[in-house]
């Protein structure tokens, strides 16, 4: 099979004469562009070499935009995850009230003030924190202040704690040894 690859592709009928007159005529363009371009000192032109260089552009954005779209899809796994957890650590870990708890509990949670109904045994520890709130789909839970802080760590928003206020000494008030009940009712 001698011959050029034009010859070749005519004879195996890949190519009939119109397009290759028309190739022909094309590279004969680029070649006198490219001579008049040397005559007068410009840089030559290459319309292969920029093709690539857009090609491979191309590639690069596109291998960044679905390196971006993967590290967003762990994310949202993730996140998936940690709430999967923390739901499961609620669900498992919850305190039961009984049915005849009778001391309500008031709490803020989204900037409204929600009531519970609790034992007394709970309400102290409540207090002392060693039991904390947890919200999960607009209901509340009971769970034990070692798994409240797991929980925290993930979610801090699912969690609602009792601060104790601090209240301001004064130097000369004669009832500061007096402290005043948390549970004291009105």
């Amino acid at each position: 099979m001698a011959g050029s690859l034009k010859d070749q592709l005519l004879n195996m009928g890949l190519v009939d004469q119109k397009k290759a007159k028309q190739a022909d005529s094309e590279k004969r363009k680029q070649n006198k562009k490219a001579k008049k371009a040397r005559k007068s000192g410009q840089q030559v032109i290459d319309t292969q070499a920029e093709k690539k260089q857009a090609l491979e552009e191309q590639r690069k954005a596109k291998q960044e935009h679905d390196l971006e779209l993967n590290r967003q899809r762990d994310d949202e796994r993730r996140n998936k995850e940690i709430e999967a957890q923390c739901r499961q650590m609620i669900t498992q870990q919850q305190i039961e009230l009984p049915e005849d708890a009778e001391v309500s509990y008031n709490f803020v949670y989204d900037n409204k003030v929600k009531t519970m109904y609790v034992t007394s045994l709970i309400q102290g520890q409540l207090f002392r924190g060693q039991v904390a709130i947890a919200a999960l789909d607009e209901k509340f839970y009971l769970i034990p202040d070692k798994f409240a802080e797991k929980i925290e760590q993930r979610l801090p928003n699912y969690v609602i704690r009792v601060q104790p206020e601090e209240e301001p000494e004064e130097e000369d008030d004669p009832y500061a040894d007096y402290k005043i009940p948390d549970d004291l009712m009105w």
